[in-house]
């Protein structure tokens, strides 16, 4: 009879599938708990102790670590090791079903102790899959309870094939790489050099184009895309989660409630209301033209009057902590509108990579401001009024979403042009006031990087602009504060810069 052992955390399905091994004869043996469970569903078992004449010892440390569990699973299908196995008094174990403590979700709790994380790394289990996955020319391996189905019914059919158990080998070495890579971070603390293991989510259909294949991978194994819920729609694309998560981290950086545009990983406008519908309809009209076909993103609930708001405009995709039950009846007509729902408006990335040229890079998240906005230096003849400061803050957060050289034109805590991707800072005015027209008028400008001439303040000024912010730093400063004296503009220095390649 062949033999499965059996040593699961997770227990989602276990039941069902080891009474489908025994409905097909398979011996079962299972550790502690997991034995405890079968049992309990009057499943014939065999604990781990009885079948290696060993005890569990040290509070359950150690219960499968013994030659005669790891040398019936390395033992290969040759006569010689079946001889040995046998002259010892063991023999074959066919089948591994097992899953590991959740050290990734404890360490991931608030105010966990070292003591706490340590007693959640898995030794026996890691142990178990890889040997599992060493031998999968003989042995299979599940390491997640999603394969259970599939392997019961190819043992019903027959067997197990070899294409199959290298795949199920794969999963449970990428399980335990990532499990190995997830206590190397904690452990080492985020000043050490960051270990990259990401578990495959999914495949999506294609890149950027067509012609190109593309992968999602997760930090948070079981979670959906960006760590939320898809409630309708196609499969989400390349573009589309790239749009979505730049329109995401957009909306939750505010605290009112705000609604972000965006197009192409660019954003066509950024607004915050009193209320949502308010938001929506004041961030769709800084650049009506741009919106189209793009990605709306909410820090709060949507709801019907802010659907409706929306009207006829063509929405690839829209992401929020949450849509209330008659937005999603009307959103249900919009078939082709894919609907992404967060847990949280948590802003979470620490880290953000980029390939290049034989190699990987890797910087901190641009979270804003370190010491705040408090350390803003007013460096003008004229210092801005309490409104102008208002919305030079709201244009100054905004502006770090733009790709760079990037400009910001708000007015009332709304984008009215927005100027960004060029390579010369006085282009992307040009373009922000292009896009604002005559909302130029009495609103204030953010700028990325410190203007290097004076030609970006003299053009801003023309269209109307009365105040601007921008780091400061460069060496015709003076030249820049000049141009905004003679024009009467108030202008802002904040010692910070935001670029955004």
């Amino acid at each position: 009879m062949p033999k499965a052992i059996l040593s699961v955390h997770d227990k989602t399905g276990l039941v069902e599938f080891a009474r489908g091994l025994q409905a097909l004869n398979w011996t079962l043996i299972a550790s502690g708990g997991t034995a405890k469970l079968l049992r309990d569903n009057n499943i014939p078992v065999t604990e781990v102790a009885e079948y290696t004449g060993s005890p569990e010892i040290l509070g359950g440390r150690v219960k499968t670590l013994h030659p005669a569990i790891h040398g019936g699973l390395l033992a290969r299908s040759a006569e010689s090791d079946l001889g040995e196995l046998k002259k010892l008094g063991w023999d074959y174990i066919d089948l591994v079903a097992c899953n590991l403590y959740p050290f990734q979700q404890t360490v991931a709790k608030p105010g966990v102790t070292l003591d706490e994380a340590i007693e959640n790394i898995d030794i026996g289990g890691v142990t178990l899959i890889r040997a599992a996955s060493k031998n999968h020319q003989r042995v299979i391996l599940c390491c997640d309870p999603a394969d259970y189905p599939g392997v019961l019914a190819a043992l019903r059919a027959g067997t197990v094939d070899e294409a199959a158990r290298r795949k199920l080998a794969v999963k449970g070495f990428g399980m335990t790489a990532g499990y190995d890579a997830a206590i190397d971070a904690y452990l080492a603390g985020d000043e050490a050099p960051l270990q990259i293991f990401a578990p495959l989510q999914q495949k999506l259909r294609y890149g950027e184009n067509p012609h190109q294949t593309a992968f999602l991978y997760t930090y948070k194994p079981g979670a959906g895309p960006l760590g939320g819920k898809v409630l309708q729609g196609k499969e989400l694309s390349y573009t589309n989660l790239l749009d979505m998560d730049a329109a995401w981290q957009a909306a939750v950086s505010f605290e009112h409630p705000t609604v972000a545009i965006v197009k192409h990983v660019s954003p066509s406008g950024i607004a915050s209301a009193d209320a949502l519908p308010d938001a929506f309809r004041r961030a769709l009209a800084s650049d009506p033209v741009s919106a189209y076909g793009g990605v709306v993103a909410a820090n709060r609930q949507v709801d019907e009057a802010t659907v409706r708001v929306m009207g006829n405009l063509f929405i690839e995709c829209i992401i929020a902590p949450g849509f209330s039950a008659a937005a999603r009846e009307e959103l249900a007509k919009r078939k082709n509108c894919r609907l992404l729902e967060m847990p949280d408006t948590v802003i979470e990335p620490k880290f953000e990579f980029r390939s290049v040229t034989r190699g990987v890079l890797m910087q901190d998240s641009d979270f804003g401001d370190p010491a705040g906005t408090p350390e803003w230096k007013a460096v003008s003849q004229r210092a801005p009024t309490a409104e102008e400061l208002n919305d030079l803050r709201f244009a100054w957060k905004a502006c770090r979403f733009v790709r760079s050289n990037a400009i910001v034109f708000a007015h009332s805590e709304a984008t009215v042009g927005i100027g960004g991707g060029q390579p010369n800072r006085v282009d992307c005015v040009r373009i922000a006031a292009q896009r604002a027209g005559e909302r130029a008028q009495g609103a204030v400008m953010a700028s990325d990087a410190f203007f290097p001439f004076p030609d970006s303040v003299q053009v801003a000024a023309e269209a109307g602009i009365t105040a601007a912010v921008h780091p400061g730093g460069s060496v015709r400063d003076a030249e820049a504060i000049a141009a905004a004296d003679a024009a009467g503009m108030a202008m802002v220095v904040t010692g910070v810069r935001h670029f955004k390649h």
